[in-house]
Parts: structure tokens; sequence; C-alpha cells
């Protein structure tokens, strides 16, 4: 009797990237292979499976992390599929939840993999993932900026000088900084740190400033016509809508509002067991950059349009959650439709 192969045998690579080494874990259909570590370099798990798997068809796993997509797109061009996936939907079970080295890692990857219970994240492409790189150094200066300021004021009160009621706010004059420039200390090394710090304060004041209109100008010229139609709705600004197109790339590719809110980290968290459901505020799982942007945006929407202002009184004290959310329906409703948000009439 011939006997013919109806199904091409399937290989799985589990992959646990470091920036030194790899484990990785092979498996096929039929058997669970073998654990082994190697240096970072795709080409070498080309060559290896080219010598020992010859005519399989291979997937590849690995977590997302501070790798980044190299190595997914390398796979890719092999011909290969290829998923990177989030840590947290790596399933554990038993003792493997309080079990964890880089072997277990792989095996865990190739095991859901061959079960095909994994999901790949999205994959930006390169252009936007470099203007998401643009965006995030933007992130870290605000961060520098915070921190400078925090540790001027810092050496001020530490020495027992006030700031006037006039200076004291968020937005540091060119007033307020000559007056920081003609402070006097007793003995001249207090002046130099401070001088030290004032410095570190307008550098970084001018990075801010230049990185911020260079990914505006950026935006406005490559992605100009989602950028006006983010600009359209009340409280998103140039430097949230530009957040949106980096960090969220295309927003026509989530196919409900659930789905974005899901992904941003709007959405409500439930606990229920038999009859007992509580809520549990919203979920711990989101992109943490863009949910804070959007509750920032909520509260400049909420000064900007009547209708948000009405919703807002409802409950001022836990509202602003779902300010946020209704900011990013219509923020995903002004990229579906293609047509511009216009301020709604109260009644």
């Amino acid at each position: 009797m011939n006997t013919q192969i109806t199904a091409q045998p399937k290989l799985y690579i589990g992959i646990d990237i470091h920036k030194r080494s790899w484990k990785v874990h092979c498996a096929t259909d039929l058997f669970t292979g073998k654990t082994f570590a190697m240096p970072p370099k795709p080409e070498l798990l080309k060559d290896y499976v080219d010598r020992h798997y010859w005519g399989l068809e291979v997937s590849t796993a690995y977590e997302a992390g501070c790798c980044g997509y190299y190595s997914h797109r390398v796979f890719v061009g092999y011909g290969w599929r290829s998923l990177v996936v989030n840590p947290a939907d790596i399933h554990r079970k038993g003792k493997e939840k309080y079990t964890k080295t880089d072997k277990i890692d792989a095996q865990l990857i190739a095991r859901e993999l061959k079960d095909n219970r994994l999901e790949s994240i999205h994959i930006p492409d390169i252009e936007r993932e470099q203007l998401r790189s643009l965006f995030r150094r933007r992130n870290d200066l605000v961060k520098d900026y915070r921190r400078i300021k925090s540790h001027i004021k810092m050496q001020l009160l530490y020495f027992g000088i006030s700031i006037p009621e006039r200076f004291d706010n968020d937005h540091w004059s060119h007033k307020f900084r000559n007056r920081l420039d003609g402070i006097v200390f007793e003995y001249p090394t207090a002046r130099e740190t401070l001088s030290s710090r004032l410095r570190s304060f307008r550098f970084i004041d001018q990075e801010l400033r230049d990185i911020s209109t260079k990914i505006r100008a950026y935006c406005r010229k490559h992605y100009k016509k989602d950028y006006y139609l983010l600009r359209s709705v009340p409280g998103i600004g140039g430097i949230v809508a530009c957040g949106i197109i980096s960090e969220l790339g295309d927003l026509r590719r989530f196919r409900s509002i659930k789905h974005l809110a899901g992904y941003v980290g709007i959405a409500p968290g439930i606990h229920q067991s038999g009859d007992n459901q509580r809520h549990t505020g919203i979920t711990m799982r989101a992109h943490r950059l863009m949910r804070s942007y959007f509750i920032e945006a909520s509260w400049q929407a909420i000064r900007t349009d009547p209708v948000m202002q009405v919703y807002y009184r409802k409950n001022v004290k836990t509202i602003i959650i779902e300010v946020a959310r209704k900011l990013l329906s219509r923020t995903l409703a002004v990229i579906k439709t293609e047509t511009p948000y216009t301020i709604g009439v109260v009644e």
C-alpha cells in the first residue's frame, strides 16, 4: 500500500531573547525537541534549521521587549511565520508560575505556539516605529524637565530662599529665570550649584522645544490627513495627535471602540463570582503612556467643549475616566469616517 504525506511537517521555535544570547527551544508536531543557547543572530538560527529541520514549515515566537522587531522582520523575510507576544499572554500552569529560567521560558513559548494559543501583538511598520522613538524621546525630556525644575526648587527651599507667589507656578517666565540668575549666596559654591542646574534646565528646555517642533512638523507632512482630523477633536492638541499617530498607529485597524479602549487601557475591570459582581476600576493592562495622555486631554476637552462640560458635571469625582473614553470614541470616529469633528450644541 502506498502512503502519502498529506500535511507538511511543522517546526515550532520558542525563543527567550536577550542582548547577549538567545535560549532556543525547537519542537515539531511529533516530538518536543531540545533547548540550546546561541548568539543573538537570526542568521545562525536559520543555518541551524536548514541543517537539522530542512523542509519543515517553521513558526517562531518570542516575547516583546528591549530587542524590538528586528528579529521578527528577519524571520518573516525567511518565509517563516513569526509572532511577537505579550509576556502576560503566555499561560503558565502549576509550579511554572513560581519557577522562571530562560530555558523554561523558551519551552513555554514553544509549547503555547504549538498549541496555537499565542496571538501576536501589533507590529508597526518601520517608519511609524522610528517616529515612535522620537515621540518617546520627547517623553523622556518631559520627565527630565520636571526633574531639574524640582531640583532647582529644592535647592532654593533648602537655603531658605522663597519664590514670590506670582512666580510659583509651572510656567517659568524669562523674568523668573533672570531672577534665578541674579540670586547671590554667601559662598560661591552654592551659586555654582544653581548655575549648573540652570544650564541643564535651559538645555533640556530647548531640546524639548526642538523635538516637539520636529515631531509636529513630521506628522503634518507625512500624516497630514489623520493629523488634522485628530486636531479637530476638542482636547486633542498637536502633541497628543502625534502620540496617537506614532503609538497607536492607524486607528482604522481597530474593530470597535471596545477594541481600542481595551488596547489603551480605558476599560473597566470586572470580577464576578457567582451572584457577586464588582468593578475593579480601570484595567491594569494598558498602553500606559497613551492612557495618561488621553486622561490629560480630557481635562482640556472639559474646558473647551460644552457637551463634555455637561457630561462631566454628572459626577465630578469619578467621571474623568468616562470622559476619556468618550474622547477616545470621538477620536476613533473622526478617523474611520474621515470627517472632522464639530462641537455640538447643548440643549
